[in-house]
């Protein structure tokens, strides 16, 4: 759990230095043209720029999510859940880091780049967070169905 965290987050501290030096000020990089492409922003929101007035919610909330992780990882049903935890550890520190270093806790900005279409500006910590949780959402309901199996055979 703590490779894949430490993984996602030298990627997404890579990145976001990456963007903030190649993006910042110029015009997006067009990867496919109408649907993808890289264009530098921050904000102080959550994940895809939401509630961007409670910075300190959002700040306050990663602790206490990564506390809870560092916690469950003492007891870790399988590796799934192993590699879900890490990537919502790793891109929850990515952006805490990423408040820390541009601007302070209660007020620092989170850098995003990746920018499809018709979605939110984002970045590696925010897929790295929604991919984590969908891997554990899977890991859960494997668990539950092979429960279930036992319990019914």
């Amino acid at each position: 759990m703590y490779l894949v965290a430490a993984m996602v987050l030298v990627a997404d501290r890579l990145t976001k230095v990456w963007a903030t030096h190649s993006l910042q000020g110029g015009p997006p990089i067009k990867l496919i043209r109408g649907i993808l492409d890289l264009s530098f922003t921050t904000n102080r929101g959550g994940a895809f720029g939401l509630f961007g007035g409670a910075a300190w919610l959002f700040f306050g909330a990663t602790i206490l999510v990564c506390g809870v992780i560092v916690v469950a990882s003492f007891s870790l049903p399988g590796k799934a859940s192993a590699v879900g935890l890490g990537m919502v550890l790793g891109g929850a520190a990515g952006n805490l880091t990423d408040r820390l270093v541009n601007g302070g806790a209660l007020s620092g900005r989170v850098v995003d780049f990746v920018h499809i279409h018709g979605w939110p500006v984002f970045n590696v910590a925010d897929s790295a967070i929604v991919v984590g949780a969908a891997t554990l959402l899977i890991a859960s309901l494997g668990r539950t169905s092979r429960r279930e199996a036992r319990e019914d055979g």
